[in-house]
């Protein structure tokens, strides 16, 4: 069996996901909920799950934790709360102490929507990653590539944190350029305590024409830069839906990762993320 290590969910009448926007994400304004993820996930052959955070509010993140601990699929919960608040430490102790709290494995904020490249090296950001280092959580990277470095720096100024780059930083598969992505990846991948999940790459890629092909190259980077023992398939669904479904993702990831040995394929598809996120 295997591990997906990034999905998410949403109900619209309980809040409004406001970065669904414009024509091409209209097929996203719908709900999406783990009785639509677990069927095609066990067909799949995955029975485990990490759920990952989408809105930045702090009432997401205990609904999730109540999600897991109500659903046998979702073995973890990668949350959301505000690193630069004075109290983060309590509150990641309070986010513990909810029903499903137990699930919480990691935090992450949507680093990517910040104006400011170095976000991740402002001094109060600084004092919120060490926070989630103590609290013995991992901390997901949601950046575009031209925030690469500033994670990198982060990384090295937090050893004991791991810190997990989501979608191998959203390179631009689709103009087909690797630089200056593959160079800042390969520096964010020779700090020990960083790992990266292969999700996200079909929405990367054009919507409409991708092909394996196409991600090819971006995946032989992290796979050589990373290596299997820090890496974890994610199927980034349903935002995946608008350019493959959920077994399209499985079975392209298979595809890319074909040349790899079966105990290499076991770590990346469920070992590592099992570890990671202690699930």
């Amino acid at each position: 069996m295997s591990v997906d290590a990034h999905h998410h969910v949403w109900d619209l009448s309980v809040r409004d996901q406001d970065w669904i926007r414009g024509p091409e994400l209209q097929p996203l304004r719908r709900n999406f909920t783990l009785d639509d993820l677990a069927p095609e996930a066990r067909a799949a052959g995955v029975d485990r799950t990490v759920l990952v955070q989408t809105v930045t509010v702090p009432e997401e993140t205990p609904e999730f934790l109540a999600l897991a601990a109500g659903h046998d699929l979702v073995a973890g919960v990668v949350g959301w709360t505000d690193l630069t608040r004075p109290d983060v430490a309590d509150e990641l102790a309070r986010l513990r102490e909810l029903p499903g709290g137990h699930h919480l494995k990691g935090v992450r904020h949507q680093v990517q929507g910040e104006p400011d490249p170095r976000w991740l090296l402002r001094p109060d950001v600084h004092r919120g990653l060490a926070a989630v280092a103590d609290a013995g959580l991992a901390y997901d990277l949601v950046v575009l590539p031209h925030q690469l470095p500033a994670c990198a720096k982060a990384a090295a100024d937090h050893p004991g944190l791991t810190f997990v780059l989501d979608h191998l930083g959203k390179p631009p598969i689709a103009s087909g350029t690797r630089e200056p992505w593959a160079t800042a990846v390969r520096a964010l991948a020779a700090l020990p305590n960083t790992v990266c999940k292969l999700s996200g790459m079909v929405t990367e890629a054009d919507h409409a024409h991708w092909t394996v092909h196409d991600l090819r190259p971006y995946a032989d980077t992290v796979l050589e830069a990373f290596g299997p023992a820090r890496l974890m398939f994610g199927s980034d669904w349903p935002v995946c839906t608008l350019a493959a479904t959920y077994a399209e993702v499985l079975s392209t990831a298979g595809r890319l990762t074909q040349e790899l040995s079966p105990d290499e394929r076991t770590l990346l598809f469920e070992t590592t993320a099992a570890r990671v996120y202690d699930l």
